[in-house]
């Protein structure tokens, strides 16, 4: 599970936004689902993770150098 949320964060952190954005945006769920799972109060299903792995497959963050192109 951290290692899932890892990817989460550095995902959102290479697009600037916020981690809870980037679930909203990949399995439309509330923003609060993220702040649920890592207070450790909830977390996703499987089907659920591997919506969100697969969305930042499919949209991946441009790098810097992609940017400036």
């Amino acid at each position: 599970m951290e290692q899932f949320m890892d990817m989460v964060r550095a995902y959102a952190d290479a697009l600037g936004v916020r981690p809870s954005t980037v679930i909203q945006r990949a399995a439309k769920l509330g923003g609060s689902a993220w702040s649920k799972w890592e207070a450790g109060d909830g977390s996703p299903t499987l089907k659920t993770a591997d919506k969100i792995v697969k969305y930042m497959e499919q949209n991946p963050a441009q790098t810097e150098t992609e940017t400036t192109l």
